[in-house]
């Protein structure tokens, strides 16, 4: 190699030329891409001594395994950089129009795709979801609703953003090699690898095709920060659409590295999760990120580096083990065809094992849809949030029967049976006034008035009887708010309470106002017999009269005494008024409870009416929405 390959400060000295004379002259624009080429080369030669030196000085056998071995000297590292450097200044000299020569037909830079529809279910999901929070936002707490907000958010920005780009982060804890596989993938010593801890103080990202500019700002990567591959490497073909991003360890001394591995994962399409023999157990890995992530499988690559130090089968044991704990932390394994999180190991710094990772990378990469992938996973996460505030224990509702119970309370309260039994009485005693004897009319009166005085106050007892009502029908409300409400999520039943309680401010008043609208006004219609009863009557009693006359009469002695006709006279007259006026009580009978069922009735309508306008109909406006959520909760739901 070193025979065939420029020393990498030669290769630096001719990338730095080759990028100034880009620069000064767009006509020396193949000068700057042979230049490139010659420096990558000689970066390459660079790296591959390094590598071999490296190799030939470490032990066979087991080592502590938590230093990232660098693969190549820093002079190398600089000629590689100013390298790509060298080329980035071509690309933006050159402009869209120079698509690299490994981007397909149709795939340039002129021709980016920016954005895509998101097709098919979850295209649907995500619009059930957006009205689900829409439809929700006044009901449920905005913390409950802050996860399915960011996925909408989330899904939009991706939308507008590259569609033929898949972003993959390569996470891992300290030491375990991450940015070394970074390197290997892309042929070239991007990312610094060494004794140092952090090595990896900020993201950076290596691009196989141009277009990712807009993906890359969304990740708040710099350009200083934005790679290229080797040029004409092993993976240009396949992995192209491949923006592969390089994060700081998760379980960095820096709190600030720790909150840049949580935004960045937040955003990437896909996952490499790299671990090595020592640490792949991390409770910290297993509990904070590989569990609650475990819904992304699809989109998870677990690679366990670093196998080049594990003796025969061991391998195959740690890889059995790191099986295991991913299936107790829930997460489905793609294998025997089966979707799910992608399991290899690897040596990074031997290379074996990284050729398959490239090819399995390359096939998710051309598939396209691991961004959609992504946010189905998302979707899952936040319907799994989101069950508690929408999943009800039992059926919500509210039947027949309750409404029917409540009308019955309120109708109670109100006293509409009072009411009606008091209008039958009414009618019973206008039939009485009207078709009784006048003797037991005059004996009544002399009666109601032998005792002076008026009757004792009775504003007690109309207080207490209106505390009562109020009572009565707050104790209704009660029971209906509860039978509505039951099995509700808390959110749903909070929010039907306070419509209940809102509409039943001043339900009690309303109610009063139409007990005395609804009381019948004037006199209670009279039946066609009711003339000829009071005629009947008058008729028993001038016999009553006319045979008292004939009576005096004959005692007078001015009519010829016989007394048996006017003594019979009186009779007839004395029995048959009563007997009018018990005849007419049986026929009033009829009337007179129709007469009382009807005010009943309709003082119990208008309770209702008053009840379902101020209660019911609030409640089932709430049940009503929360049905409308619980649909579009299911369509996301499902997968």
């Amino acid at each position: 190699m070193a025979d065939t390959a420029e020393s990498p400060t030669d290769a630096a000295e001719t990338a730095e030329t080759a990028e100034t004379e880009a620069l000064e002259a767009p006509e020396a624009a193949e000068a700057v891409k042979a230049a490139g080429a010659a420096g990558a080369a000689g970066a390459a030669g660079a790296v591959k001594g390094a590598e071999a030196a490296g190799a030939a000085k470490r032990p066979d056998g087991w080592d502590d395994g938590f230093i990232a071995r660098r693969a190549t000297d820093k002079a190398a590292e600089k000629a590689a950089l100013a390298t790509l450097d060298a080329l980035e200044a071509l690309e933006t000299l050159e402009g869209p129009a120079a698509a690299p020569a490994d981007v397909p037909d149709g795939e340039s830079g002129a021709h980016t795709p920016i954005g895509g529809a998101y097709g098919g279910r979850l295209r649907i999901r995500l619009d059930a979801l957006g009205e689900l929070v829409g439809l929700s936002r006044t009901r449920v707490d905005a913390a409950v609703l802050a996860e399915a907000g960011r996925v909408l958010d989330e899904a939009s920005a991706r939308q507008r953003l590259s569609a033929r780009h898949t972003v993959v982060a390569i996470a891992g804890a300290t030491g375990s090699g991450k940015s070394t596989l970074f390197n290997a993938l892309a042929e070239v010593p991007i990312s610094e690898t060494g004794l140092r801890r952090p090595t990896t103080s900020a993201p950076i990202a290596c691009m196989w095709s141009d277009g990712a500019a807009g993906l890359l700002d969304r990740l708040a990567i710099p350009g200083r920060l934005r790679r290229r591959p080797l040029a004409g490497g092993d993976g240009d073909e396949e992995l192209a659409g491949l923006v592969l991003v390089d994060l700081p360890d998760h379980d960095s001394a820096v709190v600030r590295h720790r909150e840049q591995v949580d935004r960045v994962l937040a955003l990437v399409d896909a996952v490499i999760w790299v671990v090595d023999p020592e640490k792949y157990a991390d409770a910290a890995l297993h509990e904070r990120y590989l569990r609650p992530l475990a819904g992304h499988a699809e989109v998870t690559f677990v690679v366990l580096n670093q196998i080049d130090r594990l003796p025969g089968e061991a391998a195959d044991l740690v890889l059995d083990d790191l099986r295991r704990l991913l299936d107790d932390d829930g997460m489905a394994l793609g294998e025997h065809g089966e979707p799910g999180a992608t399991v290899l190991g690897l040596s990074a710094l031997t290379g074996q094992g990284v050729g398959e990772l490239r090819e399995l990378l390359g096939r998710f990469v051309q598939g396209r849809d691991a961004a959609a992938r992504r946010l189905s996973a998302d979707v899952d996460g936040a319907a799994r949030r989101l069950r508690s505030a929408y999943v009800a224990e039992g059926r919500a509702g509210l039947g027949e029967r309750a409404r029917d119970r409540f009308a019955d309370r309120l109708a109670w309260a109100v006293g509409a049976v009072a009411a009606g039994e008091a209008a039958e009485r009414e009618w019973r005693r206008n039939a009485g006034r009207a078709c009784g004897t006048p003797w037991l009319r005059l004996w009544r009166w002399y009666e109601s008035k032998r005792v002076p005085g008026c009757e004792p106050p009775r504003l007690p007892a109309v207080v207490e009887e209106e505390l009562t009502a109020r009572q009565r029908v707050e104790q209704a409300v009660r029971t209906v708010v509860e039978e509505a409400s039951a099995g509700l999520p808390a959110p749903w039943a909070h929010s039907v309470r306070e419509a209940a309680v809102k509409g039943a401010a001043g339900l009690p008043e309303a109610l009063d106002e139409l007990a005395v609208a609804a009381a019948p006004s004037g006199r209670p219609p009279r039946p066609a017999w009711w003339p000829a009863a009071v005629l009947a009557q008058a008729s028993m009693t001038l016999l009553q009269i006319f045979g008292a006359l004939w009576l005096v009469g004959q005692i007078v002695g001015v009519v010829e005494p016989r007394l048996l006709p006017p003594v019979l006279v009186m009779v007839a007259g004395i029995v048959g008024g009563p007997f009018v006026e018990w005849a007419c009580g049986a026929a009033a009978r009829g009337p007179a409870r129709r007469y009382g069922q009807d005010a009943e009735r309709r003082l119990r309508e208008a309770a209702a009416g008053c009840g379902r306008a101020r209660v019911l109909d609030p409640i089932s406006a709430e049940l009503m929405r929360y049905r409308e959520v619980r649909e579009q909760y299911v369509t996301v739901s499902r997968t």
